[in-house]
């Protein structure tokens, strides 16, 4: 069940429109409105976790499905020469949204770590 103040739910559940480019019965992935990169996805459990930090074991098999998943997703965004996983956890850790998600990016126009 989601969290009825979360956007990241809100599109889950399509009340918010998103550009998806992935989706199954355990995630969704779609394209970040304020892309840093030339492709900047968001991949997003159904299942509203906050953060990284509120993983729990019985989230093993969500949290490798997800990890497993990045380079499929980058392969079909054409991104062949590598791409970058980002996990912001936290306010302290730059995330903006309560609920765990993992940024892909990749492409010509990467931002410097």
């Amino acid at each position: 069940m989601g969290n009825t103040d979360c956007i990241f739910c809100k599109i889950i559940e399509g009340k918010i429109p998103a550009t998806l480019v992935y989706e199954d019965d355990q995630v969704i992935a779609f394209k970040d409105i304020h892309p840093k990169a030339e492709v900047h996805l968001l991949l997003v459990p159904r299942t509203h976790i906050p953060s990284l930090n509120e993983l729990e074991i019985k989230h093993e098999g969500l949290i490798s499905h997800m990890l497993l998943l990045l380079p499929h997703l980058a392969h079909r965004q054409g991104l062949q020469a590598g791409f970058r996983t980002i996990i912001n956890t936290g306010r302290g850790g730059g995330q903006e949204v309560d609920h765990l998600h993992l940024h892909l990016l990749g492409g010509n126009r990467m931002p410097g770590f």
